[in-house]
């Protein structure tokens, strides 16, 4: 999994600034065991920080490799990115479900892999509380849905809301060739290596993410490279045992031979 977040890149004559969302989406947390503040490189605030104190330059590229998260987070990245005063290209460099589907939409160009995938659906959240808390936090989904709604629809010019609500509503995953008929990303591009998503996929799956099973599919064929072994010794012919000999008859006695025996000559 790629360890730097974020880099500035000379690409031509031109300053590309580089940002790397890779695993979950999230905001910074404690440790519960240490009460230590955890800075989230996915966040927000992470992201409003690299811009800003990048220095100059002439673009961003953005690279996605996630299976979603926090909503919050994600829609405030998404206008964070929006905001810029220069091109934003976002790359898919595997998956983009969930949340990180929005962000992608920042683009000013999306590519995506003939081999990656995107997921969109309805934001979902957990909630504990009164009656008044409940309705509440209902009216925060459907506040959050028409956002993340309105993200899509602002980059494809193909999708009805109509037809994106049933598509949201019926948890929709697209290849790369639907988000690009649908009007979600702009190119396909040649295919990524997906094994490089594994470490991803496996946090996810630690996580109970319900989507990293679905991605895990994808990449399940990839078996883990094994070290060299010296080469097995054939397997030895199994011993055929003897077949029963039958029991041999013996011929009927003659009168011929009962005469042989008592008189002899």
């Amino acid at each position: 999994m790629k360890t730097n977040r974020f880099e500035i890149k000379q690409i031509g004559e031109l300053n590309i600034l580089e940002i790397y969302l890779y695993g979950d989406i999230e905001g910074d947390y404690y440790d519960w065991w240490t009460g230590k503040l955890i800075e989230s490189t996915t966040s927000a605030k992470y992201i409003q920080n690299v811009i800003a104190t990048a220095g100059r330059f002439d673009g961003i590229n953005v690279y996605i490799n996630s299976m979603g998260g926090s909503v919050y987070e994600g829609v405030a990245i998404n206008n964070i990115l929006k905001r810029s005063s220069v091109p934003v290209y976002v790359y898919i460099d595997a998956f983009a479900y969930s949340i990180a589907s929005v962000i992608a939409m920042a683009g000013t160009k999306i590519f995506m892999p003939s081999n990656a995938t995107m997921m969109i659906h309805n934001a979902i959240m957990g909630c504990y509380g009164n009656s008044a808390e409940l309705r509440k936090a209902a009216d925060d989904l459907d506040v959050i849905n028409e956002a993340s709604c309105n993200s899509y629809l602002a980059k494809s010019d193909k999708l009805s809301r109509e037809e994106l609500t049933a598509m949201l509503d019926a948890e929709t995953f697209l290849t790369a060739d639907k988000a690009l008929e649908y009007g979600l990303i702009d190119e396909i591009i040649d295919p990524v290596n997906v094994e490089d998503s594994l470490e991803i996929v496996q946090k996810a799956m630690e996580r109970k993410n319900p989507y990293a099973k679905k991605a895990f599919e994808q990449i399940k064929h990839i078996e883990p490279k094994q070290a060299n072994e010296p080469p097995k010794p054939p397997e030895p012919e199994p011993v055929k045992e003897p077949e029963p000999k039958e029991p041999e008859q013996k011929a009927e006695p003659s009168p011929f031979d009962w005469f042989k025996e008592n008189f002899k000559f």
